[in-house]
């Protein structure tokens, strides 16, 4: 028996065969062409069918992983759009090479420069550079895309997956994830835990071609992959899984039932989502409601803004599909790890802490406004709350209430129907909850986001693979600042909920009750699993 361990990223076992992926291995080779013009007309051709192909990711991963991580092929559409990449690849092109050996050039070159950089979100488009290049090479070289072959499901293992290998795979032949390099927030983990598969990332093993076909376990609850088991390993691994597979179906019998723990105590449980069509995840796992609508995909994968029918549209979609209960609409939240092209933003060297989110709405109120109306006519169809990210000071919040009462008023002149709608905003940065006293006496609620609180509080960049044991989400001084929220919260008479992926960590869900939070907003799938651990508190 051959013993590895990794990082897990969701607890749950698989055992079947192994199967190891391998990329194709194209070399591309320095050929002098007669007929430059001719060559760049086949480069650009290659780049256009890159981004129809893109395109299709984009939809393929929509229908996989959600919004939120199929917007990563949005970000590979806009690298290939990029004129100083097209330049460097075109140049090479017409000094008399051919288009392969151009694109690669152009993306070791760009790759390079964005390794360099100190900022980690920019370091970590060197892998997306590499990506796209490849991507363009092999259409440049007809090479097929990557996938697995395979008549069973199987356990895939290898060095590391792209975003493209892994939203292209046959979702029903994958068992498991095993990969050498990654980390937690890699997009194999990602499609890992919205497939609710077991995945070990950054396993410590050595790849060899002889593992394949070989029985394995995947353990996400120890962090062990184990080849070729001794049979009595193996039959504990089996009464182990077929345990999980038990208490996924037990939570099933959750459905229906309320969130209240065994001495009374009650909290609502809603779910997070990016688009209308996510509406039915939540509803399927009897979510109490919305906690988090994320409105700024309504923006990214086009071209330019989305006009206020559009965004009416959805709202009055998710907020009919919805009924009674409540959808709280979060405002565009635009800037740092999400970029758009139209919105003409200037490139900072913190993106984290630098033009985004309501620092966007307020500097420029057409777009805000524009939101603010479609939200308030789509109002009349149901429960609609918004809330708005990266507050941090008083001042911010009379000046959206300014411009929230001029847009209700101009839609009262125009005639439209309306609903009361409350007003709330993220915490999402120690200045905001130290000062949560004071913010609490202008609205009607609070949603604390972890994960920017977290980073901001720690002084650490969460995508940062070097600071994985850094980033303690449990760390007391992030738990200190939730709970002073929630307590400056009651105290003015509002209600406080949690929104980030901490919500969804049911090591602290005692925790998050005894503090006295109302509400924790989770992924569709995680809203079962937060019921039971509710449901468990003093039972």
């Amino acid at each position: 028996m051959e013993k590895y361990t990794g990082k897990s990223v969701l607890r749950g076992i698989a055992i079947g065969r192994i199967y190891r992926y391998e990329k194709s291995d194209y070399q591309v080779v320095k050929t002098e062409i007669s007929d430059a013009e001719a060559e760049k007309e086949r480069l650009f051709n290659a780049v256009e069918t890159a981004k129809k192909q893109l395109t299709a990711l984009y939809e393929e991963a929509l229908a996989n992983v959600g919004e939120d991580h199929a917007m990563i092929f949005d970000v590979h559409k806009m690298l290939l759009e990029d004129e100083d990449y097209l330049d460097a690849a075109a140049s090479v092109v017409l000094e008399g090479y051919n288009a392969e050996y151009a694109v690669e050039t152009a993306g070791n070159q760009f790759a390079e420069l964005f390794a360099s950089m100190d900022d980690e979100y920019m370091k970590a488009r060197a892998a997306d550079i590499k990506d796209i290049s490849a991507r363009v090479i092999r259409i440049l070289a007809g090479i097929p895309e990557d996938g697995i072959q395979t008549d069973e499901p199987v356990i895939v293992v290898a060095d590391d997956l792209t975003p493209s290998e892994t939203v292209k795979m046959d979702k029903n032949k994958i068992l498991a994830f095993v990969t050498v390099r990654g980390s937690a927030n890699s997009h194999t983990a990602i499609l890992a835990r919205s497939m609710n598969l077991p995945a070990l990332v950054n396993t410590k093993m050595q790849l060899t071609d002889d593992i394949n076909g070989k029985i394995g376990v995947v353990d996400g609850f120890d962090g062990e992959f184990l080849i070729e088991p001794e049979q009595a390993i193996l039959d504990d691994k089996i009464l182990l899984k077929n345990q999980w597979v038990a208490d996924l179906e037990a939570l099933e019998q959750l459905k229906g039932k309320d969130n209240v723990t065994g001495d009374g105590r009650r909290i609502d449980v809603f779910a997070n989502i990016g688009k209308v069509n996510d509406v039915e995840a939540a509803l399927e796992a009897d979510a109490g409601g919305i906690g988090l609508f994320r409105s700024e995909f309504l923006y990214l994968g086009r071209d330019s803004f989305p006009t206020e029918e559009e965004q009416f549209a959805s709202y009055k979609a998710v907020l009919e599909k919805m009924g009674d209960k409540k959808v709280v609409i979060r405002t565009l939240d635009i800037g740092a790890d999400k970029k758009v092209d139209y919105f003409n933003l200037e490139a900072e060297e913190n993106p984290a802490l630098g033009f985004r989110a309501i620092r966007i709405c307020l500097d420029r109120p057409e777009i805000f406004i524009t939101q603010l109306r479609a939200i308030y006519r789509a109002s009349a169809y149901g429960r609609a709350a918004i809330m708005f990210p990266m507050v941090v000071s008083t001042a911010e919040v009379k000046r959206i209430k300014e411009i929230v009462e001029q847009v209700k008023a101009e839609l009262g002149v125009e005639g439209y129907p309306m609903k009361e709608v409350e007003l709330g905003i993220m915490i999402e940065t120690p200045a905001a909850a130290v000062i949560s006293d004071e913010l609490a006496k202008e609205v009607d609620f609070f949603s604390i986001g972890t994960n920017d609180l977290t980073q901001y509080t720690l002084a650490v960049d969460r995508q940062n693979q070097k600071l994985e044991s850094t980033c303690d989400t449990h760390h007391p001084a992030v738990l200190r600042l939730i709970e002073m929220t929630v307590q400056n919260a009651h105290k003015a008479g509002i209600w406080a909920g949690i929104c980030g992926e901490l919500a969804a960590d049911t090591l602290l869900t005692e925790t998050f009750v005894n503090m006295g939070v109302d509400e924790l907003s989770v992924s569709a799938s995680s809203v079962l699993k937060v019921r039971k651990a509710v449901r468990d508190i003093n039972a």
